[in-house]
């Protein structure tokens, strides 16, 4: 569903991203973590469009997608959750979700199943998105997403700013959305939530990648317990 290959990129004369190559098949949930600044949204932007490539291949659904204006991504099938949601607060939640699916004629049906799979925007539907608690933001971006029936679907740090029930519960929806046939990257500083729900994934550092692997072996890999997970690990997963 997503190749990458030797993809580098950056701003003005600044490389941030250096040779990455990392691939998701269709059906996977696949985890990009790594620390803050370590160049994650750096590729989301170019996979996505939003940033052109200084070299490297973007592949979406088989077909080249690279350096392709980000409204095309559509038409590829996929869809961008960004960082901090980035909803429209002065508009309502049904209006926010009618903006996601703005190329799709079958918009007020994908709407109706988004309410399905988060019954609280039905509840708010009418009120104007920025007064909806953070949690809610986060399934309004993810449900605006999924109005462009995307086969792929990229998330840059859902978890950020949330509490832990909250985390747990977004990324409860994001298996959800593997199950319902959503391919899925997921773009996170929090390698916890991260590795416990993706299939697999890749640790970036400093614009390059230094491991990658099934998440239960990188789970068990002494250096991402160290980096990433903290001495509270232990306690977090029993």
């Amino acid at each position: 569903m997503l190749r990458v290959r030797n993809l580098c990129t950056g701003y003005g004369s600044l490389e941030v991203v250096r040779g990455v190559s990392c691939h998701v098949a269709a059906g996977e949930i696949v985890a990009l973590v790594g620390a803050n600044g370590s160049g994650k949204t750096t590729i989301l932007k170019s996979i996505i469009g939003l940033l052109p490539p200084w070299g490297g291949t973007v592949r979406i659904g088989g077909r080249e997608t690279t350096g392709q204006a980000a409204w095309r991504s559509v038409f590829s099938s996929a869809a961008l959750v960004p960082e901090g949601r980035q909803i429209f607060g002065d508009m309502t939640v049904r209006d926010n979700l009618v903006i996601g699916g703005y190329h799709n004629p079958a918009r007020e049906d994908v709407i109706e199943e988004v309410f399905e799979r988060f019954p609280r925007l039905r509840e708010r539907a009418t009120q104007f998105a920025g007064t909806l608690s953070g949690g809610e933001q986060q399934m309004l971006a993810i449900g605006r997403a999924l109005v462009a029936r995307p086969r792929l679907l990229l998330l840059d740090e859902p978890s950020m700013g949330l509490a832990p029930l909250l985390v747990q519960e977004v990324m409860q929806v994001i298996s959800e959305l593997k199950d319902a046939g959503v391919t899925v990257f997921l773009v996170e500083q929090n390698a916890v939530v991260a590795l416990q729900v993706a299939d697999r994934a890749y640790v970036l550092e400093t614009g390059e990648i230094i491991l990658e692997g099934e998440s239960d072996d990188l789970l068990q890999n002494p250096e991402v317990k160290r980096a990433y997970l903290g001495k509270g690990y232990k306690e977090v997963w029993e």
